[in-house]
């Protein structure tokens, strides 16, 4: 018997958007909410849950490709992107959807592979200077 995929025993198995590195993902709960971990290496972040709806819905409103825009958390998002939204005051959170201080950055290479795998969106695979839209 196969556990649910998305779980720790049976995570997400994704690989960024260039294709240049894999990671895991799986859903769980922290303090009462439900939370994305994300395992990158060594490195462990978490994101809100909500994010998956919250990235859909924004990219079906906008209806166009967006670009990624990644970007470490110390490090200025590119404005209109989809790393600059998971950042802003303006998002249904208000701020970051990144959970862990230091390692909030980045959703905007994390989360499109995973919204691709789950048939939320389309992500574009080149080199670099990738775009998403809503499915």
């Amino acid at each position: 018997m196969t556990s649910e995929l998305g779980t720790n025993a049976n995570p997400w198995k994704l690989k960024t958007p260039p294709g240049t590195s894999e990671y895991q993902m799986y859903k769980s709960e922290k303090d009462g909410k439900e939370i994305l971990v994300c395992t990158v290496g060594s490195t462990v972040l978490h994101y809100e849950f909500r994010c998956l709806a919250d990235l859909h819905e924004m990219l079906q409103n906008y209806g166009d490709w967006m670009e990624l825009g990644s970007a470490d958390e110390q490090k200025p998002a590119k404005e209109g992107t989809v790393e600059a939204w998971a950042r802003s005051t303006e998002n249904p959170v208000g701020g970051w959807y990144g959970l862990k201080k230091g390692f909030r950055g980045r959703f905007g290479m994390y989360i499109p592979p995973l919204m691709e795998a789950l048939g939320l969106a389309e992500v574009e695979h080149n080199p670099k200077n990738n775009r998403m839209k809503a499915i």
